[in-house]
């Protein structure tokens, strides 16, 4: 949901889609995270957390845009 608010405007996909796209967005965010070596660190891990935000809203984006041209 994170990645729906952080991009501008309505988008037009289900509560579904959006469940799927953070998912996916929180793995590969975590994958990142761990290759550039910041998944462990003391507290909350605030590069990984931006990471997959990041990830999120353009997966978002992405989605929506799918589902306009189709």
């Amino acid at each position: 949901m994170l990645g729906r608010l952080v991009l501008p405007g309505r988008q037009h996909i289900g509560v579904l889609w959006t469940i799927v796209v953070g998912i996916a967005a929180a793995l590969t965010g975590m994958s990142i995270a761990a290759g550039i070596g910041v998944a462990d660190t003391r507290g909350v891990d605030w590069i990984e957390l931006f990471v997959q935000m990041g990830l999120a809203a353009v997966g978002v984006a992405a989605v929506d845009r799918a589902k306009v041209r189709v």
